[in-house]
């Protein structure tokens, strides 16, 4: 029997798509002792000790209950249209090879409950006994509207016994689609072969046409609608995927071109854009309360606060002017939407902001070089530092377009770093050759893929921007200092080729610059972060998995019932981010430093970077040289340097995750020959390579899906980006950010000593340089913007549906599976003990200390709102 739950957040694991998987049904008939008996039993029955006469053939009344969820609106609207039910047998009709004829029904509403936000229509109906088992029910809706239909119950069933079917999916009202829905149990035999093909067919689609707000078609297509290219030149954007800018795939929405013939058109922003129903729950789950917010401060808030500021451009004059962001409150004009954040918006003419918590803990830590180096280890992005591992530092770009003479004739670009800088910051330590030998150097590299766009963003108002290289020094106790900066500008407007190094200084002069150089590194390490850290690797990346997972996977197949928790609200937060977020003239080009380029740059960084084999955790900390594999260390890898807290705490949820997925592949494939033999896996994966990622389909390091054990690994990487990778970018968001001197987005002003010529910017800077380090900053617009963005990024929902947290229904009737998970979760909360424990030991000063903020950014569960914690299944927000 199917097992009921009272969450209102289970997955569809027993509807939808299916197709033959004979080995899954197998196994289920084996782990259900009550299967056994209710197939034997019919055997017994045909024996010619019972010379039972088919005219004798008895019926059964079987009643079914039907749940749907609604909103409160919707609670007096729906009406007593009737739910049309067809039950379909699992068996062929033995005298035509066909499938029986369906047995239906007419559900009528019998109660409303406005507490549970819920309506449940019945009927009865007559099942022969030799019907068979029940293999899915087919459904049509008679009312006006489409219904969120939550579960059909099925009782007092002769061979099933009682059978719950949980759908967690719209259905269309006929009107609209005449299509009959299918809700499929966990059964694949040859009678429910047409309803397979055909619900198959829907779910593909034929890559025709536009697709309409009710439709559930997952499809590829690529990146082309970023801009506005029939409002103005200004606002064209190239398309993302193709050889010239290579991308991953998202869902297609076949929208009308624009005049370009390439574009497709934007549909006005109050209507958003397609997302297959099933991936949209907005009107029935709290969940997305996050994503209507983000979309309500994006459509309303954003654009009243740029008219609340009169000059877009204008800074800050004093740093008490940013530290009233969070003590006093911003009086703007009546936001139209109310369905903003309560704790950003206090009423609807009155903008506050609460205090960053490492603002809260240490007022001036963001001043602190000490700091400025921790946060590569322990902040918003640990993904970028890596090991320094040869000497001179050197780059891959073409001297003859961004190098200067000297390196024309030499043929490379080498770094303006030397040996005697870094050992006259390193004090005696060791030589320069000692401190690459002995693990000491390590860097945050943004020159090769900043350089081609510093002209190009250099020609936009109010930008600028260097290519960077920022050198560090592991000292003995165990923490990094920072001992260089480099700042490269290429060959440009008739100007040579500028770089400068700049170091730590003690003079008043040289101080200044150093403040400097390190804004310029911090806005370079914030686009990165969203841009690649965030957006691309996470979001952009795991869109495909979806749609492969959906277009090839039945939901009854294990599969699919593993990866589902990890995707759920993923596409339609990757819809709104086009829409609204990473669109031309969207949050992150107008207020992050590449500007208009900022997705051209994203994709370089997926060109040059992405590859899936590095995104899994001990492959990423080995490609960066953060670690060495070690079979005698903890999770087999022995870190570069020890108190590294992102990755300490990310392997324990690693190898919890890692676990997990064996203990289940195990369970469905004991043998490598079914992992070969899976025909819809092996279409899956084929298609994630060579349709979600097709522009780098034919990479070498593309893992084969040959085994168990290549299994575990896709799925396991597939399941740490999702929650762990995710969570350790995105929602420590406002503690780092929120504070923007702290992680400015955007650098705006040049560094003062680059143009010799510009003696009145070197004097003023000379005599106010905190005017000069102001107007670097974003302008008022830009961060308050960012901040009101960064906010609900960073905020989990009331029913946030975290890692390990709750068990999927369909898992609940398996033992092996059940004791599995309970592992799972026993060892998430270990994880959470160990952090605690961490962070209260003084030994680990990255952190541990005075005013430091505790890396608790992995801890896997939380309470709602601006936690700084918890890991969430999926990539929700």
């Amino acid at each position: 029997m199917l097992k009921t739950t009272t969450s209102r957040r289970k997955q569809n694991d027993l509807c939808g798509r299916i197709r033959s998987f004979p080995e899954i049904n197998l196994l289920h008939h084996i782990s259900s002792p009550f299967n056994i008996i209710s197939n034997l039993f019919p055997l017994f029955k045909k024996g010619p000790w019972f010379a039972v006469d088919p005219s004798d053939a008895r019926s059964n009344r079987v009643k079914a209950v039907v749940t749907i969820k609604v909103t409160v609106g919707e609670l007096e609207d729906i009406g007593d249209h009737a739910i049309l039910l067809e039950l379909v047998s699992t068996e062929l009709d033995p005298k035509r090879g066909l499938e029986k004829e369906t047995i239906k029904g007419n559900a009528q509403m019998t109660s409303r409950d406005k507490q549970k936000k819920e309506v449940k229509y019945e009927c009865d109906l007559e099942v022969e006994e030799g019907f068979g088992e029940i293999g899915a029910v087919l459904v049509e809706n008679e009312h006006h509207m489409e219904i969120y239909l939550e579960t059909i119950e099925l009782e007092g069933l002769l061979i099933n016994g009682n059978v719950n079917l949980f759908c967690n999916s719209w259905v269309a009202p006929k009107s609209a689609n005449q299509e009959k829905r299918v809700f499929f149990t966990n059964k694949t035999p040859p009678g429910l072969r047409s309803l397979r093909e055909k619900d198959l067919e829907e779910i593909q689609g034929n890559g025709r046409g536009e697709r309409k707000s009710g439709d559930r078609i997952y499809d590829y297509d690529v990146y082309n609608d970023l801009g506005y290219p029939d409002i103005s030149d200004t606002l064209k954007r190239p398309v993302l995927g193709g050889k010239e800018h290579p991308y991953p795939r998202r869902c297609r929405t076949g929208r009308p071109r624009d005049t370009d013939g390439v574009s497709e058109t934007r549909l006005s922003r109050s209507i958003g854009f397609y997302v297959p129903k099933d991936e949209v729950f907005s009107t029935v789950k709290e969940l997305t309360f996050a994503t209507n917010t983000l979309h309500n401060v994006l459509h309303s808030l954003v654009p009243v606060l740029k008219g609340a500021i009169e000059d877009e451009e204008h800074g800050f004059l004093k740093f008490s002017d940013i530290d009233s962001l969070f003590s006093a409150s911003i009086s703007i004009p009546p936001v139209p939407d109310e369905a903003v954040q309560p704790w950003i918006l206090k009423n609807t003419s009155v903008l506050r902001f609460d205090m960053p918590a490492l603002l809260a803990k240490d007022k001036f830590s963001w001043l602190r070089d000490e700091e400025f180096a921790r946060q590569t280890l322990a902040g918003l992005n640990p993904y970028s530092i890596k090991l320094v591992t040869e000497w001179p530092l050197k780059s891959e770009l073409d001297p003859k377009i961004y190098g200067s003479p000297e390196e024309v004739m030499n043929q490379e670009l080498r770094s303006a770093i030397t040996k005697d800088i870094v050992e006259a910051e390193i004090h005696g330590f060791m030589t320069l050759e000692e401190a690459v030998k002995e693990k000491k150097l390590f860097m945050l590299d943004y020159h090769d893929l900043l350089l081609p766009f510093v002209k190009k963003v250099r020609e936009l108002k109010g930008k600028t921007l260097y290519g960077s290289r920022t050198l560090f020094f592991l000292t003995p106790d165990g923490t990094l200092r920072p001992i260089a900066i480099e700042l490269v500008r290429p060959p440009m407007d008739g100007n040579p080729q500028w770089k400068q190094v700049f170091t730590p200084k003690q003079d008043a002069t040289g101080c200044w610059l150093w403040r400097l150089a390190k804004t310029h590194v911090l806005a370079h390490d914030s686009g990165y972060h969203q841009l690649v850290s965030h957006w691309l690797r996470t979001h952009c990346a795991t869109e495909p998995y979806v749609i492969a997972t959906n277009r090839q996977l039945s939901v009854i197949h294990p599969i699919y019932k593993l990866l589902h928790p990890h995707f759920r609200y993923t596409m339609e937060i990757n819809a709104l981010a086009r829409e609204l977020l990473i669109s031309a003239d969207g949050i992150i080009e107008i207020a992050f430093s590449p500007g208009k380029y900022s997705m051209e740059l994203s994709s370089d960084a997926y060109d040059a970077q992405w590859r899936f084999d590095h995104q899994a955790l001990p492959a990423d900390l080995v490609s960066r040289g953060m670690a060495v594999e070690d079979p005698t260390a903890p999770h087999g890898l022995k870190l570069t340097i020890e108190d590294y807290p992102f990755a300490n705490d990310g392997l324990i949820l690693w190898d919890a995750i890692k676990q997990w997925v064996t203990d289940y592949v195990n369970l469905y494939y004991p043998s490598s020959a079914l992992v070969e033999s899976d025909k819809e896996l092996q279409a899956w994966w084929t298609e994630i390579r060579t349709k979600g990622h097709a522009d780098k389909k034919d990479e070498t390091w593309w893992p084969e899906l040959r085994t168990s054990k290549d299994l575990i690994g896709i799925l396991t990487t597939m399941i740490w980006v999702a929650s762990g990778h995710h969570s350790a970018v995105n929602f420590g968001q406002y503690a780092y950010a929120g504070y923007f001197p702290n992680r400015p987005t955007i650098a705006r002003t040049k560094m003062p000593n680059e143009e010799p010529k510009d003696e009145e910017y070197w004097k003023l800077f000379l005599r106010d340089p905190e005017t000069v380090l102001l107007q670097c900053y974003p302008s008022q617009i830009q961060a308050t913007a960012v901040m009101v963005v960064l906010d609900v990024l960073s905020s989990h929902s009331p029913d946030e549906e975290y890692i390990g947290a709750e068990m999927e229904g369909a898992w609940d009737e398996n033992p092996i599976v059940k004791a599995a998970f309970e592992r799972f979760r026993d060892n998430l909360k270990e994880l959470e003990k160990k952090i605690d424990e961490r962070n209260a030991d003084s030994n680990l000063k990255n952190r541990n200390g005075a005013g430091v903020l505790p890396y608790e950014l992995l801890k896997p569960f939380s309470e709602a709102g601006v936690t700084g914690m918890g890991v969430p299944n999926s990539i929700s927000i």
